[in-house]
């Protein structure tokens, strides 16, 4: 299901550094981002199985998310530490 802009707006208010509904370009806004995304496409995935493309797409996800994880962590530890714990991404 495609995310509204009112439900990007508060993921981005809600999560990123500047806390405002248009930092749309920091690392965490982007995780925050991608994670509800993931969730959204793996609840998909649970009635549709064989959905294949769509699994890609959620592993394409998954891997930018990683990547955005990595930079943050090498960064700005407390940074991804505030990020892990608020979305509740275990790693």
């Amino acid at each position: 299901m495609k995310l509204t802009t009112e439900a990007k707006q508060e993921i981005f208010e809600k999560h990123g550094l500047a806390k405002s509904k248009t930092d749309t370009g920091s690392a965490e806004s982007q995780i925050a981002l991608f994670t509800t995304r993931i969730s959204d496409l793996t609840e998909h995935l649970k009635t549709h199985q064989k959905d294949f493309s769509t699994r890609l797409g959620l592993l394409k996800l998954v891997g930018k998310r990683r990547r955005l994880l990595n930079y943050l962590q090498k960064n700005d530890i407390e940074r991804y530490r505030a990020i892990i714990s608020e979305l509740g991404i275990r790693k």
